[in-house]
């Protein structure tokens, strides 16, 4: 072979190789930085492709793509700051803690892992990202819980204040079907920035008025976490609300419009799509023991289930007592000490995995090994009743309405403040 021709086979080769990486380069960009971490481009378009997914099958009209990536870019960077916290707390869901969530999530569906592996899969997204998707969700949820739930107090005081309330309203009370749309104020604003926002918000109720489509607006305008989602906040009683909303809320009729509402982050609308009447007359009541097991560096997930399905053929085999396995191997200081026991409570107070697995059994049946965000749990239903809410009840549902409440605004806040301590650069697009 001539020795030219030799030469050029590397030459030839490494050109293309080149041109290769830059079409890979120009497929897959950085959009952001967010502190040593970045947001690629093919994450935006897969959050405007599911968007644009959804707002096709509701009928939906949506913004410019360029709008929309402006706010899938702002979700991911949440998500990417998040994600960077929990990777300094050394917090990894394993595969067994993420395979029981997946097969939860296939529960309520109505199938099982292997259905909802098909119906992800036939709408030609990949299962493998899907898991790890989910993973990202729960790693999410467990961080956000545990910054969040600390800065949140609430006092006896609170807690007996709005007790008083509920007992004065009638067996009816109302419940709102809330959108919301938030013109974003940067907290270093001057009165100039903040009377445009102002104007901004003004001519989005205008918009409004003349019988716009409010999720359109809402994923257009909106600075809010649930702006992608059209601004849909879902269903609410006032004593849900943050404090600001419920406020000006409070006895306005459907469709109606209500902002601009001033708070640290900005000017709220928000449009009151619905209003229904809620009856509470009697509750389930259970009382329950269960042993809880965190799985740990020493203990391993599949030790840990091990451990509890050793308990359970004992404890079925009458070799062992419930109640001094709870106080022996449960990890749970509100209940070992007590044999593993609650008292009367309302299972919606629960983790869904907990509460649904609890009323699945029959009295006195023992569940099998199952995971919550806390661990693994066996638990055995000793008494279920339908009664009237007794005023421990109606105490408990008076502080997870604050609780829930309080909650929600904590946690605007911390996002925000993790923003304002990051080094944050959305790179201009090309």
């Amino acid at each position: 072979m001539n020795f030219k021709k030799l030469l050029l086979i590397p030459i030839l080769s490494a050109a293309l190789c080149q041109q290769a990486l830059a079409e890979r380069v120009q497929i897959d960009k950085v959009v952001a930085t967010v502190n040593e971490g970045v947001v690629l481009q093919s994450e935006v378009d897969q959050i405007v492709n599911r968007v644009k997914e959804q707002a096709n099958q509701q009928g939906t009209e949506l913004p410019s793509d360029k709008v929309l990536s402006i706010q899938a870019t702002d979700r991911l960077i949440d998500q990417v700051l998040v994600l960077q916290l929990a990777n300094r707390m050394g917090l990894e869901i394993s595969d067994a803690h993420l395979d029981q969530t997946l097969a939860n999530i296939a529960k309520e569906q109505g199938g099982t892992i292997a259905d909802l592996r098909r119906s992800i899969e036939a709408a030609g997204e990949s299962f493998q990202a899907y898991r790890e998707d989910v993973r990202k969700e729960i790693t999410m949820s467990q961080v956000k819980r545990g910054a969040v739930d600390r800065r949140v107090y609430i006092s006896p005081q609170e807690v007996e204040n709005l007790n008083k309330i509920l007992a004065e309203q009638t067996g009816q009370s109302e419940e709102y079907d809330i959108g919301h749309i938030l013109i974003k104020v940067d907290s270093k604003a001057n009165p100039e920035e903040i009377a445009e926002a102002r104007e901004r918000a003004e001519k989005v109720i205008e918009f409004l008025n003349e019988g716009r489509e409010f999720k359109r607006i809402a994923i257009a305008s909106s600075g809010g976490a649930n702006a992608l989602d059209g601004g849909q906040l879902g269903w609410m009683g006032i004593n849900e609300m943050p404090t600001l909303f419920a406020e000006a809320i409070k006895g306005k009729k459907k469709d109606e419009i209500v902002g601009p509402l001033r708070s640290g982050a900005g000017f709220h609308i928000v449009k009151v799509q619905d209003v229904r009447g809620r009856e509470v007359v009697e509750t389930i009541e259970v009382r329950s023991r269960h042993i809880l097991l965190k799985p740990s560096i020493i203990l391993s997930e599949e030790k840990a289930r091990d451990m509890l399905a050793g308990f359970i053929k004992d404890l079925r085999e009458g070799k062992a007592d419930f109640a001094e396995l709870a106080k022996e191997h449960s990890e749970d200081p509100g209940s070992a000490l007590k044999g593993g026991e609650y008292d009367w409570t309302d299972p919606s107070t629960y983790v869904p995995a907990f509460r649904d697995t609890l009323m699945g059994l029959e009295k006195d049946q023992i569940s099998e090994p199952f995971r919550t965000t806390y661990g693994w749990h066996i638990v055995q239903l000793l008494e279920k009743r339908v009664a009237d809410k007794t005023e421990q009840a109606k105490l408990n549902r008076a502080h997870q309405l604050l609780f829930r409440r309080k909650f929600k605004e904590e946690s605007f806040k911390w996002m925000r403040e993790m923003r304002e301590q990051a080094h944050i650069q959305v790179l201009e697009s090309q």
